[in-house]
């Protein structure tokens, strides 16, 4: 999830053939995972699932932006953490409004299609880290997209874990609490990346 995402200061910037190859692979991981996730969600009725989904949809977006402006500006790079911070606020809107929709309207999701769907997406992830691994020590720019989708794989077991949650106790309360927090996490660095990009 991208809500953990850090940063460390290194001296790889992006500036290599290979890296940014490898980006576009992680890219096409994360966009193809968001339409199999959501399209699960809707089918599950998940909303972990469906937060989950809007993660890989902003992660293939974010890896997109960074890749973009590697090697730009500080001020562009400053820029397009802005639009980052936003889209991930409106996400985590998103999130926590049909959350409260799901406690108050709809039923029980299908813990079968959660854990099957979790699985494939933590899997999904660790590919992603694999991927990176060999640039994880670069500038804030490279280190932050490895750390996403370290965090990410570590988010995929929340969900697997509120599909077990579902399925024993026949509610949807764990995959609530699992939605409830992922819009948690999203608001979080929402705002922490919108506040350091009108710094920068």
């Amino acid at each position: 999830m991208s809500g953990g995402c850090g940063h460390n200061h290194g001296s790889f910037e992006g500036l290599s053939a290979d890296y940014k190859r490898r980006l576009w692979i992680v890219i096409a991981l994360n966009a193809g995972m968001f339409a199999v996730e959501m399209s699960a969600g809707q089918m599950a009725g998940s909303q972990a699932l469906k937060a989950d989904a809007l993660d890989f949809f902003g992660d293939a977006v974010t890896y997109g932006i960074s890749l973009a402006v590697i090697g730009a500006s500080l001020k562009t790079r400053s820029t397009a953490a802005l639009a980052k911070g936003i889209s991930l606020l409106l996400m985590g809107i998103w999130v926590f409004g049909s959350t409260l929709y799901q406690v108050l309207i709809l039923g029980v999701p299908q813990a079968g299609v959660m854990g099957v769907v979790g699985f494939a997406a933590l899997l999904t992830n660790l590919a992603s880290v694999m991927i990176l691994a060999r640039y994880k020590d670069g500038d804030a720019n490279v280190r932050s997209v490895w750390l996403c989708s370290r965090n990410d794989a570590i988010g995929n077991v929340a969900v697997m874990l509120a599909a077990l949650g579902v399925w024993g106790s026949a509610t949807a309360w764990p995959d609530l609490i699992v939605a409830g927090i992922m819009a948690g996490l999203f608001l979080t660095s929402a705002v922490q990346i919108i506040s350091q990009s009108r710094r920068e």
